[in-house]
């Protein structure tokens, strides 16, 4: 069996009754940092077998993990912080242990994805999470471009040094829209900062530095303009069948008249 345990996002007390009971019975912790769980089940007071397993070796385990599924042995799957998964490792595994006839659950916790969309004051639902992202500009850039014509509430992960440059970019492609940036979520420090893209790019700019964890929670675009955008592209689309008809008429017609010519030039009635 496995098991998806979501952890602490920032708040130790933030770990359920249900996970703790759930890794002391596991046979096998498969985590992020083997380091940073180990001082989890530590202050747990648990002493576990632990295997790494990250995005640079995840399908590397899965010989390791398989055997250990076939053995009957019960495998907690930990993220460092959250919920398994979520911008997290544990996909291949999932859809491994699915494949073998293993059983899959999740014990529920700590997301940051829902705790910052539930402070963030923007429409709850529908929302879209976009993970982390890309951190070249131009990679950004088309990566916002793909999103920009969605009315959902969109939320990503993104890092200190990159939260600037990404809400310019947001701004560029998306337009001045309702944003909030959840900075340390359950933590000592934690905090919301909220405005437009460029009401929080002016706030965060005027610091000294940034840090912590952040979680951007950005406004849908407007269903008006999503609808008018769909409507004028329905219009272009359509415009531009009936002039690929009427040249394609026109090309008949001609392929038609150079056909007759030839026949009559050759003598055939």
């Amino acid at each position: 069996m496995v098991q998806l345990i979501s952890s602490p996002i920032g708040n130790l007390g933030d770990l359920s009754p249900r996970a703790r009971d759930a890794l002391a019975e596991a046979d096998l912790v498969v985590c992020e940092d083997t380091r940073h769980s180990g001082r989890l089940l530590k202050h747990l007071g648990l002493d576990k077998r632990l295997v790494s397993m990250h995005d640079h070796n995840e399908r590397q385990r899965l010989p390791k993990l398989r055997a250990a599924l076939a053995d009957g042995q019960t495998l907690a799957v930990l993220s460092d912080a959250g919920t398994p998964l979520v911008s997290d490792p544990g996909y291949v595994l999932v859809r491994e242990a699915i494949s073998l006839g293993a059983r899959v659950e999740s014990l529920p916790g700590a997301s940051a994805v829902t705790t910052a969309l539930v402070v963030s004051g923007l429409p709850p639902y529908p929302f879209t999470f976009l993970g982390f992202t890309p951190p070249k500009g131009g990679r950004r850039q088309r990566f916002f471009e793909r999103f920009a014509g969605l009315d959902h509430t969109l939320i990503f992960f993104e890092s200190p040094h990159r939260l600037l440059k990404s809400l310019e970019d947001a701004l560029t492609i998306w337009g001045d829209r309702p944003a909030a940036v959840c900075r340390e979520l359950t933590k000592l420090h934690e905090e919301t900062v909220r405005g437009t893209l460029s009401e929080v790019h002016e706030r965060f700019a005027a610091r000294p530095g940034i840090k912590g964890e952040l979680v951007v929670v950005v406004g849908g675009a407007d269903p008006s303009q999503v609808a008018e955008g769909a409507s004028r592209d329905g219009r272009a689309e359509q415009g531009g069948g009936k002039r690929a008809r009427r040249r394609a008429k026109g090309s008949a017609g001609k392929k038609k008249a150079r056909e007759s010519a030839e026949r009559r030039s050759a003598g055939i009635a």
